[in-house]
């Protein structure tokens, strides 16, 4: 298979794991295979002790239109139940542990919007353009679109988003709350490989906790939570890095982390 018959493409730059969305022709529109293969990269990139944060991109005028409808327009219930749609390969990122960055430019519809959304950070490019359509297909986002939509923005503006098919632009997106932040286009790729490069210089055992621990905000109740932040904070006592990094902070040097 050559280049432009993957769906999808990896780099490393660094201590970062780059993976780009490539059907052009189709904006990207997430099908199995493609989902299949950026499953697969994502667990090969977490499992690699060498990277610390992963970047997922697309190209400049699209991150993900969406679902691939043509793929799906006549699957049954049964097809889609017994296949475990959804589940079985799009989930995958559910089980990475390492900070995973979205580098969004052009449309992220539907299906990817949802995939960004699945990410631990968006960073937009002036262009990007994020809608949840589903509703004028009678169908819903069902990919984590109804879940996790209203946990970034609030109940109100998703159900805006949902029911109306409305599309943000990069600075509504912004002032939502559903992106970190929005840079020019030329720079997307460039400003988002700089922030994962200096989140991957950080000790990859307390970048991991620190998701685990916002992601048990969004999922259990602030008792709940505080309680699992601080045994994590005091499991920091048992890290070779924190002390290292506390030690380097005393001794006004750049601290060496092991990653242990």
């Amino acid at each position: 298979m050559n280049e432009q018959q993957q769906p999808v493409l990896t780099d490393i730059r660094g201590r970062v794991g780059v993976i780009t969305l490539n059907r052009p022709q189709q904006l990207n529109a997430l099908n199995d295979a493609l989902m299949d293969a950026l499953g697969e990269a994502l667990l090969r990139f977490d499992s690699d002790a060498a990277i610390g944060a992963i970047v997922i991109t697309g190209s400049a005028k699209a991150f993900a239109a969406g679902a691939d409808i043509a793929a799906m327009a006549d699957w049954t219930y049964m097809d889609v139940y017994q296949g475990d749609f959804i589940t079985r390969n799009w989930e995958a990122i559910r089980r990475v542990r390492k900070p995973v960055i979205a580098a969004v430019a052009g449309f992220a519809m539907g299906g990817g919007c949802e995939l960004a959304l699945a990410c631990d950070r968006i960073i937009a490019a002036e262009s990007a353009k994020f809608a949840l359509p589903e509703i004028k297909l009678a169908m819903l986002p069902g990919a984590g679109g109804t879940q996790r939509l209203p946990r970034a923005i609030g109940k109100a503006k998703a159900m805006d988003m949902c029911l109306s098919a409305r599309m943000l632009d990069a600075r509504e997106a912004d002032r939502y709350g559903l992106v970190s932040r929005v840079v020019p286009d030329d720079q997307l790729l460039d400003d988002t490989l700089a922030l994962a490069s200096r989140i991957a210089g950080y000790s990859l055992p307390a970048l991991m906790v620190i998701k685990e621990a916002v992601n048990r905000a969004w999922e259990s109740s602030l008792s709940e939570g505080i309680l699992y932040e601080r045994r994590e904070l005091h499991a920091r006592f048992a890290s070779e890095d924190a002390h290292e990094g506390m030690h380097a902070f005393l001794s006004k040097r750049q601290p060496k982390f092991k990653h242990r």
